[in-house]
């Protein structure tokens, strides 16, 4: 069956059951290969993308449950504010170890950031506590979080 997703503000055209998870789309019938498979149960978050701004497990979301919502994979975070600040801030604090988890962590990170500019670090603890890092990057990460929002603020001042 045909659908119409729009994925970092492209529609692409597939075609695939309504069942097949929208991490399979990505990966296998578009060729975007930077959203990872992990576990394949929602457990690790090496798949998160984000649908109309809320992180979710692509591996767990069949592409008929998507209708006309915007998805954004991590090849196209980088066109938002808080975006482009993580991945700054990833940058800037070599977060990245082996690095296979680090784009369902920047997704993560980047949908936190969008809703809330300023977490504690219990609010950044639980947003990412869906995100596992085989290497430990886990305090980096935190520190590269807390590094966006200090990137961002000055951007967030003046925009008011």
């Amino acid at each position: 069956m045909p659908y119409r997703l729009t994925i970092n503000g492209e529609t692409r055209e597939i075609d695939a059951d309504g069942d097949t998870p929208l991490l399979w789309a990505l990966r296998d019938i578009l060729g975007m290969t930077g959203t990872k498979f992990g576990c394949g149960a929602g457990l690790c978050g090496c798949c998160t993308v984000h649908i109309d701004g809320v992180a979710i497990r692509a591996c767990q979301t069949p592409i008929d449950s998507v209708g006309t919502a915007g998805i954004v994979t991590v090849e196209g975070v980088d066109r938002t504010d808080a975006g482009r600040f993580v991945q700054q801030a990833w940058i800037d604090l070599e977060v990245v170890q082996c690095g296979y988890c680090q784009p369902g962590q920047i997704m993560s990170a980047a949908a936190l950031l969008a809703g809330n500019p300023d977490p504690s670090d219990g609010e950044i603890d639980e947003a990412m506590s869906g995100n596992l890092c085989r290497c430990g990057t886990y305090s980096r990460i935190r520190d590269a979080i807390r590094h966006a929002a200090h990137l961002a603020k000055p951007a967030m001042e003046t925009a008011q």
